[in-house]
């Protein structure tokens, strides 16, 4: 007769099974987390250290926060591109650390072929960037202020390629999963750089008062710091030394480096149209008039605050879903993977929340709410952050689905995603609401939900649709 288990023996197998299964995920929710609150710290220091900038040389007056308002968002334009192509470098080493085999030898390919990224992006970024005063110009900017924006960004730029040079650097730590170290150099920095723009721009500790140029030298001189920081760190502390990250940095490595602007490039473009549509809204909403402008500033900080943590969380999700693709486990993908976008809609839900219940507690925080004179941006301001709370969501499906995306090394697509949906439905239903349809600013902020809804739908649809287009490699 054979052997029948009773059924009690069955029911205890069952439980034990779902036990597992739950200390597996709860296991996986623990590691997320753990990886992604240092790399949500870090990314709310790095807004931080631009807030400085800007609170410092505000004090010089309207017309040098103009100027380095000009000279920085010219900045930010390569600055982003070129992060989002060196974010490639992060699901790489993840993938080689699950693969184990060969691990150290293809994290140092990665990570050298990182450095020359950043060096093939930084050097015709220079020569552009010189010619700041010139493209000013071009777009109907007043030619003293444009000439004085150029001066603020011929010290800034310099700063570029160290600080592209700290992306390499911090995805390697998270591939490693020990992201606190990019946290403590990056508050090292950020208090570097409030010294240096006291002591530059105003002149102290004996130097000269440089005004707006000593701003732009600070923030070079703080980036130079981060990296060198972190560069003492990667070849002094223990868990990185084996890697010896530096060796022979100079030989290259066509292969690498091909398979890295192969993945990298899409992720440049996407964060591009993600970006330049919100500075397009910028510009659009100056027809509106000055309460307008100020208005959507003050919503879009703190929109743009809130969107730094499921940032985090999606860089760790790029990491968490890299390491199981490297192994080969399917199912581990699947726990990374939705894990981060459980923790990432699960903030932005209680942050919309709070945009709807308290809107003027936090419109607060940028201007005098009991001056009637700001009656009229507090009203704008209340009405656009209603509509940035029913698009925080979106935002955070958005940029998590692509983090998890990033981790499978699937970023082609979803460039096209950003395209059509920031741009070919976004932006010209902004337009037509804005202009045709007499909703002015209200409608801009309209489009850019709608936009940001479209792209989270066909980023999560991407992938729920993984296995089927053969993004998961089978167990």
């Amino acid at each position: 007769m054979l052997f029948k288990p009773r059924p009690d023996a069955a029911l205890r197998e069952t439980s034990h099974g779902e036990i597992l299964q739950r200390e597996t995920w709860r296991d996986e929710f623990r590691a997320t987390l753990s990886l992604a609150w240092p790399l949500v710290l870090t990314n709310l220091v790095q807004i931080a250290l631009a807030t400085t900038d800007m609170i410092v040389v505000g004090r010089l007056g309207p017309t040098a926060l103009a100027a380095a308002t000009l000279g920085f968002n010219l900045y930010l334009a390569v600055h982003l591109f070129g992060i989002g192509v060196l974010t490639a470098t992060s699901p790489m080493m993840a993938s080689a650390i699950g693969r184990k085999l060969h691990m150290v030898r293809d994290v140092r390919r990665t990570f050298r072929q990182g450095l020359w990224t950043a060096a093939l992006i930084a050097l015709p970024c220079w020569v552009v960037l010189w010619q700041a005063e010139a493209i000013l110009i071009l777009f109907r900017i007043e030619p003293e202020l444009a000439a004085e924006a150029a001066s603020f960004m011929h010290h800034l730029q310099w700063g570029l390629l160290p600080s592209l040079g700290y992306i390499a650097l911090r995805s390697f730590v998270a591939a490693l999963e020990r992201p606190a170290w990019a946290l403590v150099v990056t508050g090292f920095a950020f208090v570097f750089n409030i010294l240096a723009n006291y002591a530059l721009v105003f002149g102290h500790f004996g130097f000269p008062a440089m005004g707006l140029v000593g701003a732009g030298t600070a923030t070079a001189l703080s980036n130079t710091v981060l990296f060198a920081c972190f560069v003492v760190v990667v070849t002094r502390a223990r868990p990185f030394r084996r890697y010896a990250l530096f060796g022979h940095w100079w030989r290259p490595d066509w292969p690498r480096l091909r398979t890295l602007w192969r993945i990298g490039l899409p992720i440049g473009a996407t964060i591009m149209f993600e970006i330049t549509v919100f500075n397009a809204a910028v510009f659009l909403m100056g027809q509106f008039g000055t309460a307008a402008i100020a208005a959507h500033a003050i919503a879009i900080q703190i929109a743009s605050t809130s969107f730094m943590v499921p940032m985090g969380v999606g860089q760790a999700a790029t990491v968490r879903v890299g390491l199981a693709y490297g192994a080969r486990d399917a199912d581990a993908v699947t726990r990374a993977g939705w894990t981060a976008f459980a923790l990432a809609i699960g903030f932005m839900a209680s942050m919309s929340v709070l945009m709807l219940a308290a809107p003027q507690l936090l419109i607060a925080a940028f201007i005098n709410v009991n001056d009637p004179a700001n009656a009229a941006v507090i009203g704008l301001a209340a009405s656009f952050l209603m509509w940035a709370a029913i698009f925080q969501i979106a935002d955070g499906a958005q940029v998590v689905g692509a983090g998890m995306l990033r981790g499978l090394q699937d970023t082609r697509v979803p460039m096209i995603y950003a395209a059509v949906g920031y741009w070919g439905i976004g932006m010209t239903l902004s337009l037509l609401l804005a202009f045709k349809f007499g909703f002015d600013g209200v409608g801009i902020w309209i489009g850019l939900a709608v936009g940001l809804a479209v792209v989270a739908c066909a980023m999560i649809g991407r992938w729920m649709r993984r296995a089927r287009l053969g993004l998961v490699p089978a167990n």
